[in-house]
């Protein structure tokens, strides 16, 4: 029975921390990565407000510095309650959640196309718009893996 309960414990463990990579040796690198991943995750936030500004690629930067520079930081981004599901599907699978992806649309069309009003320019309203094309491409080209595919996974 311990030999089952021992080995159930080990691939809860499993289960968690695989997306934990090993913490770089040097002291210094890992306050270099720990600043990188904190100017990241700062940068993320912003994003949410600011239009151009992507939030996710800079998420994902903070939970990869994070997993090189402090353990307690990556488990924070991973158990969050709207980052962390899709870091681990990014992680485990290189894909998004579907309703991430619709959400990811919806708010980068109300972004840009408020910014794209709101600028007089012609100029700059064609560099919103190049700008928001790529951007929508970008998302286009990440894959989408099935809810059914991983029913226990939650999407925010």
């Amino acid at each position: 029975m311990d030999m089952l309960t021992e080995s159930t414990k080990q691939t809860d463990r499993t289960q968690i921390n695989i997306h934990v990579l090993q913490l770089h040796h040097s002291p210094l690198m890992r306050w270099l990565y720990l600043s990188i991943g904190m100017s990241a995750l700062v940068a993320g936030i912003l994003g949410i407000f600011l239009p151009i500004l992507p939030t996710t690629p800079f998420i994902l930067l903070a939970a990869a510095c994070f997993a090189r520079s402090s353990e307690r930081f990556h488990d924070f981004l991973l158990n969050h309650r709207i980052a962390g599901p899709i870091i681990r599907e990014w992680c485990e699978h290189r894909s998004m959640p579907r309703q991430a992806k619709r959400w990811a649309y919806l708010l980068m069309s109300l972004s840009f196309g408020s910014s794209i009003l709101i600028v007089p320019s012609w100029w700059l309203k064609g560099m919103l718009l190049s700008i928001a094309i790529v951007l929508a491409i970008l998302i286009w080209r990440v894959p989408v893996r099935d809810q059914a595919a991983n029913p226990q996974q939650k999407v925010p």
